[in-house]
């Protein structure tokens, strides 16, 4: 009775963690895999331990400038999908026009549509306009893919501010560009950089929309894709488990600036 005490007052927390455990599994499979010294072309079963790749991880060709040029377009994309999804997202939130509704309606269009449809209507657009397929199409393909996500994550944050703020400043004989920057920058820079956190991700992580407008240029999905059909290399896991572990860093990281700030509050 004990027992069933229990599990009622800490289920919750129990879910939370299983569900946890079962989406960082993948994770910890890649990591552990990154240690394996394979017989075979195939890094499927585990056959003894080895950091060889670790010391290596450009060991495979073309591998690390795949990862380059994923790296370069995911950080353009970024950057053009936040600079454009924040500015939509206010005008959105804080101006009144015409079709307002319609282009609210629209914004969630590339999040609903599959990718593949997304991907081969860009192509057919690229291939109407004489545009070369590589880099530059990759990179125009993802900022409109990762637009949506941006403005969906700003636009919550927006619509949450106190107006009152903002007036307070005007109030206190703050100009529009220092109110901006003062009291409505900071105030919306969480929204701002979970979108750009997220466009990141997406943005590196796409296969569909960058395998339909890439040409000639591979980018790391593509070699990994590429890599499957002839041989797993070590080294994908290599650079999977790097990156992984450089976004728990940054997200260890934020919290512990957030908990400082919070003390310093208080």
């Amino acid at each position: 009775m004990a027992f069933v005490n229990w599990l009622k007052r800490n289920l919750v927390v129990i879910a939370g963690l299983v569900t946890l455990g079962y989406l960082l599994l993948p994770n910890v499979v890649v990591t552990v895999f990154s240690f394996n010294q394979p017989k075979g072309r195939f890094n499927y079963e585990w056959q003894q331990f080895s950091t060889a790749a670790w010391q290596d991880p450009c060991g495979v060709a073309d591998m690390c400038g795949s990862l380059s040029v994923s790296l370069q377009i995911a950080l353009w994309a970024t950057v053009g999908a936040t600079l454009l999804g924040t500015m939509i997202a206010f005008a959105l939130v804080r101006y009144r026009f015409r079709a307002r509704g319609a282009v609210n309606s629209l914004i969630f269009m590339p999040m609903a549509m599959p990718e593949v449809v997304m991907a081969a209507s860009l192509l057919t657009l690229f291939l109407n306009m004489g545009a070369q397929l590589g880099f530059w199409t990759i990179l125009i393909a993802h900022i409109m893919f990762c637009l949506s996500f941006v403005v969906t994550a700003v636009k919550a944050r927006v619509m949450s501010m106190d107006p009152r703020l903002e007036q307070a400043a005007q109030d206190l004989y703050a100009g529009p560009l220092q109110t901006f920057l003062r009291v409505t920058l900071p105030i919306a820079a969480p929204g701002i950089a979970a979108g750009a956190l997220l466009a990141f991700a997406l943005s590196f992580d796409d296969f569909i929309i960058t395998n339909f407008n890439a040409g000639s240029t591979v980018t790391f999905p593509m070699f990994v894709w590429g890599s499957a059909q002839r041989g797993t290399p070590v080294q994908i896991n290599v650079i999977g488990t790097a990156m992984f572990l450089v976004a728990v860093l940054l997200v260890l990281a934020s919290m512990v600036v957030s908990n400082r700030r919070n003390r310093q509050k208080a």
